[in-house]
C-alpha cells in the first residue's frame, strides 16, 4: 500500500506498507517456485544430464544440485535465491530484536537468542553459497557450501523450537502455541528426511544400486520443502507487523 500526498506545496513522505505475513510469504514461494521450475527443466529437457552419476545406472530425478547447475535453470535458480535473500536477513533480524524484547537478561534463552541469529545467518549464507557455486563449477566449495546450510538449518530450527516452548509456556495466545506445535513438525519431518537422504545417498556411492539416487533426490526435495515449512511458521509469530519503507525529501536552500 502506498501513502503520500501534497499539502500547501509541502511534500509528505511516501510510505509503503507490507504486511509481514505477505513478506514471509514472498520470500518462502521465491525459492520454492526456483526448486520446482528448475526440477521440471531438467526432467523434461535435460534429463539424462541431471540424472545421470558415475554408476551409471537408471535415475528417475534430478537432484537439486544436478538441476541448479545446468542453463537456463542455474540462472533461474540464482535469480530467485538472490531476490529472497535480503528479506531472509530481515526476518533474522526480526526475530532477534523480538526474542531479545521478549526474554531481556533471562537465561539461557537470552544467549540462544544470539546462537540463533548466527546459525541463521550462516543458514542464508550457505545457501548463497552453494546457489551461486554450481557442482559443475566447484565441486568442493559447493558441497561445503550444502554441508553448511543443513548443519546450520538444523541447529537454528533446534534453537528456534527451544526458545518457542519457553515462549509458549508464559503466554496464553492459541497462536504461540499452534506456532511452536508445528515449528516441532517440521523439525522432526526435516531430520527424518535429512537422515534418509543421507543413507540413500551413502546406498548409491557404496553400491551403485538402481533407484538409490532417485529415493535420495525424493527425500533431498522433502529436506527442502521442510525447511521452507518451517521458515512459513513465521507468519503467525508476526501476524500483526508491517514492514514500512519510507521515502522523504528534505528541501534545500540554495
Amino acid at each position: 500500500m502506498l501513502q503520500g500526498s501534497n499539502i500547501l506545496g509541502h511534500e509528505r513522505p511516501l510510505v509503503i506498507r507490507v504486511s509481514f505475513s505477505s513478506c514471509v510469504v514472498c520470500t518462502v514461494l521465491l525459492p520454492l517456485f526456483g526448486l520446482i521450475t528448475c526440477v521440471f527443466i531438467s526432467s523434461v529437457f535435460h534429463f539424462d544430464d541431471s540424472t545421470g552419476t558415475h554408476c551409471q545406472v537408471p535415475n528417475y530425478l534430478p537432484s537439486i544440485s544436478a538441476s541448479i547447475s545446468l542453463s537456463p535453470e542455474c540462472h533461474i535458480w540464482r535469480f530467485c535465491i538472490g531476490l529472497h535473500s535480503a528479506p531472509r536477513f530481515l526476518v533474522a533480524f526480526t526475530y532477534f530484536r523480538f526474542y531479545k524484547a521478549r526474554f531481556a537478561s533471562r537465561f539461557p534463552e537470552s544467549p540462544l537468542s544470539c546462537l540463533n541469529l548466527a546459525f541463521s545467518i550462516l543458514e542464508n549464507l550457505g545457501l548463497l553459497l552453494l546457489t551461486y557455486v554450481s557442482s559443475s563449477e566447484t565441486y568442493f566449495v559447493h558441497k561445503e557450501g550444502f554441508v553448511l546450510f543443513i548443519i546450520s538449518s538444523l541447529i537454528y530450527m533446534s534453537i528456534t523450537c527451544r526458545l518457542w516452548k519457553a515462549i509458549k509456556k508464559y503466554s496464553l495466545s492459541p497462536e504461540d502455541a499452534k506456532s511452536h506445535h508445528w515449528k516441532v513438525r517440521f523439525l522432526l519431518l526435516n531430520v527424518s528426511f535429512c537422515a534418509f537422504a543421507g543413507f540413500f545417498y551413502w546406498k548409491h556411492n557404496m553400491y551403485c544400486e538402481s533407484g538409490s539416487y532417485t529415493l535420495f533426490a525424493l527425500f533431498e526435495y522433502l529436506v527442502v520443502f521442510s525447511n521452507m515449512a518451517f521458515h512459513l511458521t513465521a507468519v503467525w509469530d508476526f501476524k500483526s507487523r508491517e514492514v514500512m519503507v519510507i521515502s522523504s525529501s528534505e528541501e534545500k536552500d540554495f
